[in-house]
């Protein structure tokens, strides 16, 4: 199978849009979804990510990201979401993915890289620490929402 990870471009927004619902199926929220596909054009200019795409032209799977800045480290690239459609999964497109994530870290001379991951979610645990991240179970998430 030939997959190509390609930058997405606006005309990939409703079908990164649907791998986002899909990702909120997976993790059991799907009404915490505010996010809407006129928002992301509305904000485009806060969007990177990067599509797995088939010979047919389908895209499967992305990684959606952002940099940060943290006073401790310096530059960060955030990966917000890596997803992969469940028929794709169990090939390396998560780590051909998370592979990009980082060539894209090091150009950008970022000194971290960070993402979140729910506790039950164990292959995303499994390929975040054979990609050599620590999973550190100290911190909370703190949110306000509907600002």
């Amino acid at each position: 199978m030939d997959i190509k990870i390609r930058k997405a471009t606006e005309n990939d927004f409703p079908a990164i849009f649907g791998l986002i619902m899909e990702l909120a199926e997976y993790e059991k929220s799907p009404e915490k979804v505010s996010n809407s596909l006129e928002l992301m054009y509305e904000q485009k200019e806060y969007f990177n990510c990067y599509v797995a795409e088939t010979e047919e032209k389908e895209i499967i799977g992305m990684a959606l990201y952002y940099f940060a800045y943290y006073t401790w480290v310096g530059k960060t690239l955030y990966l917000d979401d890596l997803y992969v459609k469940e028929a794709y999964r169990g090939n390396g497109l998560g780590t051909r993915l998370m592979n990009k994530m980082f060539e894209v870290a090091k150009a950008e001379k970022c000194k971290r890289m960070r993402l979140q991951v729910l506790n039950w979610n164990h292959p995303a645990i499994k390929l975040y620490e054979k990609s050599g991240f620590t999973v550190d179970k100290t911190w909370y998430n703190c949110d306000i929402e509907d600002l």
